[in-house]
């Protein structure tokens, strides 16, 4: 594989075996060959990444890998590059679509809120004022209009008031959760 390093527009790091791996560091992705699934610990360490995974393989069925995208041997440099690439900016696209709340998830391309097996349709608004209250505790109402609504600092904050008890209301309606919002005289957290 490090031979056709200088044809892939991606970084390749190459493992031999399972020892080889060190969790420290960071990887995108993994590109294994079926061989490797061989080894038993090798399995577990695969099983239990959350990253890319892409198996080379000449058998006409592998078994027992979900979430593991199957590339066929022989293969070309080209077909290599648009399926690693393809596969971590899927992963990027899912990572950055969704964020932990407390014990809710921000599944922001289904615009929900959701609990378990519980959700709640968002607005663009209500979706931008959690993230929001998210990245730092305590906001001021002020700043919560200069930043989603983009009014000046001279405007009325009844428009923050008035989408904050909407959003709180229709948590409450769904979760029964009057804490989601928390607002004290430093401003507004969740």
């Amino acid at each position: 594989m490090n031979e056709i390093q200088e044809y892939l527009s991606f970084n390749l790091v190459t493992l031999d075996n399972y020892k080889d791996y060190n969790s420290s560091e960071s990887y995108q992705g993994f590109i294994i060959h079926e061989d490797a699934f061989k080894d038993k610990n090798f399995q577990n360490l695969i099983k239990n990444q959350n990253t890319n995974k892409i198996v080379f393989h000449n058998s006409k069925k592998i078994e027992g890998l979900e979430n593991i995208e199957k590339l066929n041997l022989p293969v070309s440099f080209d077909q290599i590059n648009k399926i690693v690439v393809n596969n971590i900016v899927k992963k990027e696209f899912k990572t950055n679509s969704s964020l932990k709340i407390n014990d809710y998830k921000l599944n922001k391309n289904l615009r929900q809120l959701i609990k378990d097996t519980i959700f709640l349709d968002l607005t663009e608004k209500e979706i931008e004022l959690i993230e929001l209250l998210k990245k730092r505790s305590f906001i001021k109402k002020k700043e919560i209009l200069s930043t989603i609504w983009r009014y000046s600092d001279d405007a009325d904050t009844h428009t923050v008031e008035t989408h904050i008890y909407r959003l709180r209301k229709k948590v409450k309606d769904v979760f029964n959760d009057d804490l989601f919002i928390k607002s004290s005289k430093k401003g507004y957290t969740i």
